[in-house]
């Protein structure tokens, strides 16, 4: 299964919770089925289009080809002859969309576009896959429609599509696989970590030092689980490690620069949370609360404008790196802080130069 592996992003955010990891991948169950006494011996892609509704033969063979079935716990080829008391089970790594993906005109700020893939700059506010409430308006239906007329790519096929995600208050730079091709190639270099992605951040508290080093294993949150937290060292979670340079201190805040070597959910908001910097306005980490400075009105009112200015944690996706799958070309991106974040800096600084920090 190594080379449809799929690590997800730090801020990868559905509410719908996977039901299982595997070799680093979040997987959900979609369909269920424990094969009957009397079943003769069929191909698996027929007994499935059969079965699971709303699909097709190509449908299931796709599947079937991104590892996405299992029988007996164990991945099987489209070939496979089922056989009575066999338990299938078809699995992906994301939700199950209750409904037919529908293709809506939504805007994308496509930075650059060929044959093999896409690279677009998410918006904050954006869900990237459907689920959990939130079965219109993502990016996934951005894509259907940005698609519609190309017949070579499906939105519903596991073979192709997001790579990696960032979640729906996160903005910035993500990579979709127009072929499975690029999703194989690219989806190996997320896993083996070899991509370039640096965030940058705006945190609660100013750093003491320029530069360090944030390890510690990741993993759900035993007391709420919609939250990650880090676990002391031993079996729980998953190994992460965050690099960060400070861009600058401003007084009760900082702007910061994040590097990841790993990249696990939340990974940049737990890991600055874990040493004493959540990131401002981040509710689910609590930075949606005066974590500094003075008991004014003042400067409550201050922060409340601030809040308001930038109404989502401050976490952009500036940069991302990657080989192309077919030219092999190291292809590198950047994007521009948004126009939030950028105004929310700029009130620090004003800030900062009225109180003389």
């Amino acid at each position: 299964m190594d080379n449809e592996i799929f690590e997800p992003n730090e801020d990868f955010d559905f509410e719908q919770q996977p039901d299982f990891t595997e070799n680093g991948r979040d997987l959900w169950e979609h369909f269920h089925f424990v094969v009957d006494k009397g079943q003769v011996l069929l191909r698996i892609d027929k007994y499935l289009t059969t079965r699971v509704p709303n699909t097709s033969r190509n449908r299931i063979q796709n599947a079937a080809e991104a590892e996405c079935i299992r029988v007996n716990g164990k991945v099987v080829k489209s070939n496979y002859r089922v056989k009575p008391g066999d338990d299938i089970r078809i699995v992906m790594d994301r939700p199950r969309y209750e409904n037919e993906i529908i293709a809506e005109d939504i805007p994308l700020d496509i930075v650059y576009e060929d044959d093999e893939l896409l690279v677009v700059n998410k918006p904050a506010g954006l869900v990237v896959h459907p689920g959990h409430g939130n079965y219109t308006g993502t990016l996934v239906n951005a894509l259907a429609y940005h698609f519609k007329d190309n017949p070579d790519y499906d939105v519903s096929d596991p073979r192709m599509g997001l790579v990696h995600r960032i979640d729906k208050d996160t903005s910035g730079l993500l990579v979709i696989a127009k072929t499975p091709r690029a999703k194989t190639h690219l989806g190996l270099q997320f896993f083996n970590k070899t991509t370039k992605r640096q965030y940058v951040a705006v945190v609660w508290g100013e750093m003491k030092d320029i530069d360090g080093t944030v390890e510690g294993n990741i993993g759900r949150s035993l007391k709420d689980r919609l939250q990650m937290t880090v676990f002391p060292e031993g079996d729980m979670g998953k190994h992460a490690v965050t690099h960060y340079h400070t861009l600058e201190n401003l007084g009760h805040v900082a702007v910061v620069r994040c590097q990841l070597e790993t990249g696990r959910t939340h990974q940049i908001r737990v890991h600055m949370k874990h040493i004493g910097h959540p990131l401002f306005n981040d509710a689910r980490y609590g930075g949606d609360k005066i974590l500094r400075g003075n008991t004014t009105a003042k400067y409550a009112q201050f922060i409340q404008n601030c809040f308001k200015t930038c109404p989502r944690q401050a976490l952009h996706a500036k940069t991302l790196g990657f080989v192309h799958p077919v030219t092999h070309q190291q292809m590198d991106f950047d994007s521009e802080i948004p126009a939030d974040m950028n105004a929310l800096i700029a009130k620090w600084r004003d800030y900062c130069n009225a109180t003389n920090h």
